[in-house]
């Protein structure tokens, strides 16, 4: 299973749906939090090209945030990057 990086931060709603949604599929994951780091910030953004949390990254595919993550299983393509 390739691994799953989650940027996020301790009070955004989207990220603790993100990490929910990992939970409940048994997904592991490694959260990476932005606030306790604000030089993490920059590499979010430079990986992401994005400024918003959760960013969600599946080996080096990005995924997006939490709305591209359930659109991505939806549509049947989370199972597919994950391994």
């Amino acid at each position: 299973m390739k691994k799953v990086i989650i940027y996020s931060t301790r009070i955004c709603p989207y990220c603790i749906r993100a990490k929910n949604f990992f939970n409940k599929k048994n997904i592991d994951y490694t959260e990476i939090m932005i606030d306790q780091d604000p030089s993490l910030i920059a590499e979010m953004v430079e990986k992401s090209g994005r400024q918003s949390v959760p960013q969600i990254f599946i080996g080096d595919y990005h995924v997006g945030g939490f709305d591209d993550l359930v659109e991505h299983d939806m549509d049947g393509k989370l199972e597919d990057l994950l391994t």
